[in-house]
């Protein structure tokens, strides 16, 4: 089938309303409420884009998760980054970076405003780009890698192979996704959480067994799911009747594209390249087992280790003044409760980091009504 007509299949309007009518009759079996997390950030686009929340049955909750990896990208890599570009180092990062702000009081706090006072900073697509720039430049020149295991291999994969010229290192804020989602399940208990819908891009990497955690250590049920409105409210509908049957399994729902077993030559270029360790979430504090770092083999294109780095990364920093984007990405807060939501931090001028990256909460709420669906609702 063509991309076009897949894509209207699982975007069917009349098919999403007959899913989302069987699941008010089955949640109306419950008998109390629930609450599911939809860890990825661009699961909460989908739910909040098509207006799928003003379906939901009132006692069924989805809450966002911590599926943002600019959102909890230490402001210590920002700050870093920030100093290197003030330096003559040459920065290069992706567009949701850009206007990350550190942690620093003083400006800049933001690549762009380093930038704008002349600190030498490039946005760009991916490491593919970075690689083209520093092979036709001198001078040093430094990529910031922030991402999950979906981005992660698109460094790694080059750096096997030799294909990196001497003037590029990696800054790497790499984070892993099971390892979050199992403190949020382990520590964070003053958030319900019935089921979990696993990200289906990061799956397509490690493989949907890789959430197999969440129902059998923590029985609750997981749907590995893609980013189409028929997608979640699938994987909706199979937890909700997991509820009712007491069971708590791992389904594939992303089958088109997340297998089983996942990118086994991708795996095997990460443990090759990276190192896993304990690793610092902004807002949360470190998380273990939860980052990359270059392994000793690969270490001479780590900027941590190359330009002395490592003790100032190591810093773990909160939000912002104010802010409760920590809160919105453990799922204790919807972005209407932060106070600054819609005044002092906005998509032009974020003040925080849920409100930078296309899949933050709060700019996915700001920029598409979210606070409006849930008013309608009360």
């Amino acid at each position: 089938m063509e991309l076009r007509g897949l894509l209207g299949l699982y975007r069917d309007g009349a098919s999403v309303r007959r899913v989302a009518g069987v699941l008010r009759r089955l949640a109306g079996r419950v008998g109390r409420s629930m609450s599911f997390m939809g860890f990825c950030g661009t699961h909460e686009w989908t739910f909040t884009y098509f207006g799928l929340r003003s379906l939901l049955p009132r006692d069924l909750r989805v809450v966002a998760g911590p599926g943002c990896p600019v959102c909890i990208t230490p402001g210590s890599y920002v700050d870093t980054a920030v100093k290197l570009s003030l330096d003559g180092v040459k920065i290069l990062t992706y567009g949701d970076a850009y206007k990350l702000p550190g942690s620093e009081l003083g400006r800049p706090r933001s690549l762009a405003e380093a930038r704008a006072e002349g600190g030498s900073v490039q946005v760009v697509y991916g490491f593919t780009d970075a690689l083209r720039i520093a092979r036709r430049s001198r001078g040093l020149h430094v990529f910031l890698g922030i991402g999950f295991e979906t981005t992660a291999p698109s460094v790694a994969s080059p750096i096997s192979r030799g294909e990196v010229p001497g003037n590029l290192l990696v800054l790497s804020a790499y984070r892993l996704t099971p390892p979050i989602m199992e403190y949020m399940l382990s520590s964070v208990k003053d958030v319900p959480i019935d089921g979990v819908i696993a990200p289906g891009h990061v799956s397509a990497i490690i493989g949907a067994k890789s959430w197999g955690f969440v129902a059998e250590k923590y029985h609750r049920p997981v749907v590995v799911a893609g980013f189409e409105p028929l997608d979640v409210m699938l994987a909706l509908l199979e937890m909700v009747a997991q509820v009712i049957r007491g069971e708590a399994r791992l389904v594939n729902e992303y089958k088109r594209l997340a297998t089983w077993e996942g990118n086994l030559r991708a795996q095997r270029v990460m443990a090759e390249v990276f190192s896993v360790v304990d690793a610092g979430w902004r807002g949360i504090g470190v998380v273990p087992g939860s980052g990359y770092v270059f392994s000793d083999k690969y270490s001479r294109y780590d900027a941590a280790v190359q330009l002395g780095l490592e003790k100032e990364l190591r810093r773990i920093d909160e939000m912002p003044g104010g802010c409760r984007c920590a809160d919105v990405v453990l799922g204790r807060a919807s972005p209407t409760d932060c106070p600054l939501f819609g005044k002092a931090c906005t998509p032009s001028h974020p003040y925080g980091p849920c409100m930078v990256s296309r899949e933050g909460t709060c700019y996915i709420w700001a920029r598409y009504g979210g606070p409006e669906l849930l008013r309608s609702r009360d």
